[in-house]
């Protein structure tokens, strides 16, 4: 079970890494995807690493 609690939150680090790399590629003058993508990219994987870092949590909580 600490396995699967470690995968949810390595998993959301990774997605709020993302997020802040799609973040920091919004302030970049010529980037192809345009701002919009990007912005709508960084809240898919924001909203993604949150609800996995919060069942990491749940699942941390329900082990203890």
């Amino acid at each position: 079970m600490d396995g699967i609690i470690f995968g949810f939150f390595a998993l959301s680090t990774v997605l709020f890494l993302s997020m802040v790399y799609n973040f920091i590629s919004i302030q970049r003058p010529g980037m192809y995807p345009p701002k919009n993508i990007l912005k709508k990219r960084a809240t898919i994987l924001g909203s993604g690493g949150l609800i996995t870092f919060l069942i990491g949590i749940l699942l941390w909580f329900a082990v203890s």
